[in-house]
């Protein structure tokens, strides 16, 4: 991998994005992209969603039914794990692919709970229940709001293989009874009927499609969704990033102190008792006064690069004057690795996410250093627009890659933990892709506005 190779990764991603969220204006290569990727996701949810919903509606009956006799103690949790896994999977389809986001509300159970703990607990959830009256939803509208755009798309084709002469094929040159849509196909006039009203077809289809498959990931946040179970999942998630901060937050100041004391004051104590030694020594011994007092001057610019140093690591004056991008840009200068840095901001975040984005950079480039053995490191930061969150109309993401050897994970531990945790302050996210033997990719959001 070399730099122009991610950055063209990168910046792909960045267009796929813009893709799948309608495209840029006059873009109509983006459009036929989008329309086409539409289709075919909504071919494979088509195939998909009745298979799955069916199979795990009929199972999920028969277990809880089962139960009465004790032998739906033991299934239903499997079952039942398996129902969430299909709508989680759901979930994350909406958000990847249209921005739908349906969080998930399910109570934990605890991991060593016996059968009947486990059934009950999983049986007296909302969200279970919630889950079982959407299977029946999904294979029945689901499926319709997903084949409509697949169909709408593939439709056309037939039109256009009839009106090119394939319809003495279909019709063995006499019979009389084929009809495409409401055209009557019994000869050539008939033919090109059909060819025509495919050509509206799909042009119907390049303007809806998107739209139509976008219908059915809103049936599935109406039925997955609850307003309660959402609330629910807000309280528990703010309140474990308030902790964190909150713990964060007692260390940063535990750490503050020690290096208060273990370092500037210290040498701030010794240059005071240099001073008095000078002071009793001026007369009587003026040049151990002296070298003394260069001994001072030594400890008093000592002290004032360990304090620089810690209100650096505060908040670092080049981050409150220049900005995420340029502080970012000195981090890669007085990193040991060659690492190019690409930024694409607008404007700056607010204080608190930029602060918190600058110091999860950090993290990460400095775990590069000393874990991946890599020789060169990529940083991407941009800001997008999100066009299908109905929570913010902005992220500000920021991509580290490495050439090293891979294995990176979030855990515990890891120092990546810690940036996950920084990041959940703001609601923000992050993902790691790191396969033996490499490259790394960590990639981080933080939902903001630029100013």
């Amino acid at each position: 991998m070399d730099a122009k190779s991610t950055d063209t990764r990168i910046r792909g991603a960045r267009t796929e994005d813009a893709d799948e969220n309608g495209g840029s204006g006059g873009n109509g290569g983006g459009r036929v992209r989008t329309v086409l990727l539409a289709g075919l996701r909504a071919l494979v949810l088509a195939v998909v969603v009745p298979v799955g919903s069916i199979t795990l509606f009929a199972l999920s009956v028969v277990s809880v039914v089962l139960v009465l006799v004790g032998i739906g103690i033991v299934t239903t949790p499997w079952v039942l794990t398996a129902v969430r896994g299909f709508a989680d999977w759901r979930r994350m389809v909406a958000a990847q692919w249209y921005g739908v986001r349906i969080p998930p509300a399910y109570r934990p159970v605890p991991k060593d709970a016996n059968p009947w703990t486990r059934c009950f607990r999983m049986l007296g959830d909302p969200a279970t229940w919630r889950d079982l009256m959407w299977l029946p939803v999904d294979m029945t509208a689901g499926f319709v709001t997903a084949v409509l755009p697949a169909g709408l798309l593939l439709y056309p084709f037939e039109g256009f293989a009839l009106g090119a002469g394939l319809w003495r094929v279909f019709t063995d040159g006499t019979y009389v009874g084929w009809w495409y849509g409401f055209v009557p196909v019994s000869g050539q006039a008939g033919a090109l009927g059909a060819a025509a009203l495919g050509a509206v077809l799909l042009v119907v289809a390049y303007y809806t499609v998107p739209y139509l498959l976008r219908v059915h990931f809103l049936l599935t946040r109406a039925v997955l969704g609850s307003g309660q179970g959402e609330l629910a999942e807000r309280v528990r998630v703010l309140t474990e990033t308030r902790r964190d901060a909150v713990d964060t937050s007692a260390a940063d100041l535990r750490r503050i102190e020690r290096d208060l004391h273990d370092g500037a004051q210290a040498r701030l104590v010794a240059m005071g008792m240099d001073l008095g030694t000078v002071e009793a020594l001026i007369e009587k011994d003026p040049a151990k006064a002296r070298r003394l007092l260069a001994q001072a001057r030594k400890s008093s610019a000592d002290a004032l690069t360990e304090l620089r140093d810690l209100v650096r690591g505060i908040h670092p004056p080049v981050l409150a004057e220049r900005g995420l991008g340029d502080a970012v840009r000195a981090l890669a200068l007085r990193l040991p690795i060659s690492t190019e840095v690409d930024v694409d901001l607008a404007g700056r975040p607010e204080a608190p996410v930029e602060a918190a984005a600058y110091f999860a950079v950090s993290e990460v480039l400095t775990n590069a250093v000393k874990h991946s053995g890599a020789d060169r490191i990529w940083v991407d930061v941009h800001h997008t627009r999100e066009h299908g969150s109905r929570d913010h109309d902005g992220m500000l993401r920021i991509a580290v890659t490495d050439n090293g050897k891979g294995g990176a994970a979030v855990g515990a531990g890891s120092g990546l933990s810690g940036v996950e945790r920084r990041l959940g302050t703001f609601d923000g996210v992050l993902a790691v892709s790191s396969p033996a033997g490499g490259p790394t990719m960590v990639t981080m959001e933080i939902p903001c506005e630029l100013s």
